[in-house]
């Protein structure tokens, strides 16, 4: 039966161990009814409690008679109710379990990267801070955890890794995780890192910025680096990218300090657009060889977070735009929105973008099916 086949699904198996944090007599409604709608509606391209509610009621008929919602559709307040009480740890450990298990291995770059989600906050909070793992070979994401606000990273980040298989692994941060005891975590768990480094290193920033400016006047055979470069272009858009590296590290005072240093990498940028040109120098640390090929498209891989993840979430979600607020249910919609993401993008067949594909998950229900593994 198809509400059997609707309930095997990965997604929906893995979220089943959910438990109702609602008081009983407020609990018409299972709690598989309501993650089973939210799931669903959100792949349609519902992006609130009034817009869930309302695809539930619209397809009341089709959801009985797969077993889903036999009382009626909620309202939009029993699902804020549900979410702003749900223990988002709990959901989060559901959401990971899952993406892992579909993900089984991950081997190439693991970017990690935080988001905030602009209007979760007002003047009595400030807005959520979301810092998510995101494979970006296979473009899913594995993981995310609630920061306590931007400035606190760091112990996110170290959260974050601890409850991730890494093993194999190349996991590229920002300057936020540059710190020893990350890159300690990192290597302890058998994983690679490629890290940002900037000014919150002082004297490691200093010592390697200025080997680099030295290097680039003179060829990188004279400078004992790797050197590699690619150039792109389109739409009155032109980029340069070089980068150097160097397993040269004898000169450097704290070449000890850091876990299996093997590696400094310093990518410099430059692009032209409509004109007007602009240039950015930025340097890694790695334990990986210095080969400046891999080193740079792990480095450009891991800036596809931006464009795969946090672009997808505010204009294909409109995740910046959403007024949830009340207790944890900002937090959670978020996890509703990144598992969703994760199954329309481990769709290969449907030529079009996420925006359309929940537009055809809404108006083709075969397809919506076929989104949560049901054929």
């Amino acid at each position: 039966m198809l509400d059997q086949s609707i309930k095997s699904s990965s997604i929906m198996i893995h979220f089943s161990v959910l438990t109702d944090p609602r008081k009983p007599r407020n609990q018409l409604y299972s709690v598989y009814d309501l993650i089973s709608t939210t799931i669903l509606a959100t792949l349609c391209a519902a992006d609130d409690y009034y817009s869930i509610s309302l695809w539930a009621k619209a397809n009341l008929g089709w959801l009985q008679s797969v077993g889903i919602c036999e009382e009626g559709a909620p309202s939009h307040d029993t699902y804020e109710r549900f979410f702003k009480f749900l223990d988002p740890e709990i959901f989060r450990e559901c959401f990971m379990g899952w993406t892992q298990a579909i993900a089984q291995s991950y081997n190439g770059v693991l970017a990690i990267d935080g988001k905030t989600l602009c209007n979760s906050g007002d003047h009595s909070q400030d807005p959520i801070h979301m810092v998510s793992a995101f494979a970006a070979d296979n473009s899913l994401i594995l993981g995310q955890l609630k920061c306590k606000n931007k400035g606190q990273e760091l112990e996110t980040i170290q959260r974050l890794i601890k409850v991730l298989d890494i093993k194999g692994a190349i996991v590229t941060i920002d300057a936020a995780g540059c710190h020893k005891v990350v890159i300690e975590q990192i290597r302890n768990k058998e994983g690679d890192y490629l890290i940002a480094l900037k000014g919150n290193q002082g004297n490691l920033h200093a010592e390697v910025t200025n080997f680099f400016e030295q290097a680039l006047v003179v060829t990188a055979q004279e400078a004992n680096c790797d050197f590699w470069s690619s150039e792109e272009k389109g739409r009155g858009r032109h980029e340069i990218r070089e980068v150097w590296t160097t397993e040269d590290l004898s000169w450097l005072p704290q070449k000890d300090d850091w876990r299996d240093l093997r590696s400094l990498v310093c990518l410099r940028l430059t692009k032209t657009v409509k004109g007007k040109q602009s240039q950015e120098t930025r340097y890694y640390i790695s334990n990986l060889p210095a080969e400046a090929e891999k080193l740079a498209k792990a480095a450009r891989n891991h800036w596809s977070v931006e464009n795969n993840l946090h672009w997808q979430l505010d204009v294909t979600y409109r995740e910046d735009l959403s007024r949830v607020r009340k207790g944890h249910g900002a937090e959670n919609l978020s996890v509703v929105r990144r598992a969703t993401l994760n199954l329309l993008k481990e769709d290969k067949v449907t030529k079009v973008g996420m925006k359309n594909r929940r537009l055809k998950a809404g108006w083709d229900r075969q397809y919506l099916l076929s989104l949560i593994g049901v054929k």
